[in-house]
């Protein structure tokens, strides 16, 4: 139940950081809004798959929140977002309005979708942030998630590029463009593999087939018709059906995560693994799970790139502290830190040119990981993302017309 703002100036100011709606927040300036934060707790979910992620948030980041804003961040490990928008949803439909379980969601695409959509999400805030001078909405690739307007419903956190990896000193002339990769995965029978829908990854790769299916992304852009799906999706499932008796295990199972298709290729089941982030690349080589000789390539006829958030949830308890780690996420400082080759490698989702000139000086020195292809040269051939309602249509096609 919403409270007025005459009661919450009642309230002790704990229990307000704990209690006040969202309109009285964006009522007030960015030192109330800090003041309001201190003593709490947020509990973000987030995909867990990344033992460095992991580390540079529950180290790097929960550690400057406690030392900064006595604010306790509590990362919670999980694997599908698409779990915790229901998770939220349910709760609303219970009428659970202002003690979420949740107070801060890594996502983005179809799940942001849905959450805008259904009125999940807390908006209309992110200009109170102090450091969303530093993001440029004027970038379509920032200002929309997947085709769908952010419209202050979310902050942006990455900006990341598909890419393949492999083992150059077992291909060494890896394919370059989606024809010539169809055509090797036919002359090397179980050596490539692909996640099933929905993982986030193995989804991705279905629209690169997609897309080349269509002869590329022009006449999918804008929002979903049936028609042109239907033009286009025949010729992906046939392509699909074709390659799965070449597939691991003769197409018979797919993994299921990304994090198996990274096990594969480590094990030498599979000769390439792939990735939204290629800086996941170098991170593995690390770590000593993926060898020295991997390598990592973008494809000539282009790969999908995008933009990912975090999100607070409408019912969220702890916003004022969420809108802390937001501020604190998007900062030149936490940017340049995962950006770092050993931290994460992360390509940052800020203008580097509107940070101090002591962080343009930090990011002018990383080095990239030899195993990860630069982002300037993936750029050069970037495919924009489909509107979510195709990557719904998509999967639902798979799951009926490959996956079955």
């Amino acid at each position: 139940m919403l409270r007025s703002l005459a009661a919450l100036l009642l309230l002790s100011s704990a229990a307000v950081a704990d209690t006040a709606d969202g309109e009285a927040l964006k009522a007030m300036t960015w030192d109330q809004v800090v003041e309001e934060a201190r003593g709490g707790t947020v509990n973000w979910f987030m995909w867990g798959g990344s033992d460095t992620i992991n580390a540079y948030v529950s180290g790097y980041v929960a550690d400057r929140l406690k030392a900064d804003y006595d604010i306790t961040l509590n990362r919670v490990p999980i694997t599908d977002a698409a779990d915790i928008v229901n998770q939220v949803l349910s709760e609303k439909e219970a009428g659970v309005t202002d003690e979420g379980s949740v107070d801060l969601i890594w996502i983005n695409g179809e799940n942001f979708r849905s959450m805008k959509q259904a009125d999940l999400a807390f908006c209309g805030y992110t200009t109170l942030l102090p450091n969303d001078a530093l993001v440029n909405w004027d970038n379509p690739a920032i200002a929309n998630d997947f085709g769908v307007p952010v419209d202050g419903c979310e902050v942006p956190w990455n900006t990341v590029q598909f890419a393949f990896a492999h083992d150059s000193a077992v291909v060494a002339d890896p394919p370059r463009d989606m024809a010539s990769l169809l055509a090797w995965i036919k002359a090397n029978p179980g050596r490539f593999t692909y996640p099933a829908p929905p993982d986030f990854t193995g989804s991705a790769f279905l629209r690169h087939v997609f897309i080349h299916a269509a002869g590329g992304p022009e006449s999918l852009l804008g929002p979903f018709d049936q028609a042109r799906f239907d033009a286009v999706a025949g010729k992906t499932w046939a392509i699909l059906n074709e390659i799965e008796p070449f597939l691991w295990r003769e197409g018979a199972t797919y993994p299921t995560t990304v994090t198996q298709l990274d096990e594969l290729f480590a094990n030498g089941e599979i000769d390439f693994s792939f990735n939204y982030d290629p800086a996941q690349f170098g991170l593995a080589v690390q770590a000593g799970t993926w060898p020295e000789t991997t390598r990592s390539f973008g494809l000539t006829d282009g790969t999908i790139g995008n933009t990912n958030y975090t999100l607070i949830p409408f019912n969220s308890p702890n916003k004022a502290a969420a809108m802390v780690v937001q501020n604190l996420l998007l900062s030149g400082e936490a940017q340049l830190e995962k950006a770092k080759a050993e931290v994460w490698g992360a390509a940052p989702a800020i203008e580097i040119s509107r940070t101090t000139p002591e962080v343009q000086a930090g990011f002018a020195a990383i080095k990239t990981h030899p195993s990860v292809v630069p982002a300037s040269e993936l750029a050069k051939a970037a495919l924009p993302e489909l509107q979510a309602d195709w990557l719904t249509a998509i999967e639902k096609g798979w799951t009926e017309n490959v996956g079955n």
